[in-house]
């Protein structure tokens, strides 16, 4: 069995915020709803990865940016 590919993180939020609606509307068999909450907990749990690397890339960038970092060039003057 393959896994389905990863979804991106806005498809991922999108289909998180449709499950919380449903399991808030109600109406679902108990099957149903921990059905729903265990896609939600993965769904959740990609989003997560995926602000993580984003905070990981960002915290990479600014120190690549910052001049007092041990990897700056000497200031010209």
């Amino acid at each position: 069995m393959t896994d389905a590919p990863r979804p991106s993180y806005e498809q991922a939020r999108d289909e998180l915020a449709e499950v919380v609606r449903r399991l808030e509307a109600g109406g679902l068999t108990l099957e149903e709803s921990l059905t729903l909450w265990e896609r939600g907990e993965k769904l959740a749990e990609i989003c997560e990865e995926w602000l993580e690397g984003a905070r990981a890339r960002l915290a990479a960038a600014m120190a690549e940016s910052r001049p007092d970092s041990p990897d700056a060039p000497a200031a010209p003057f």
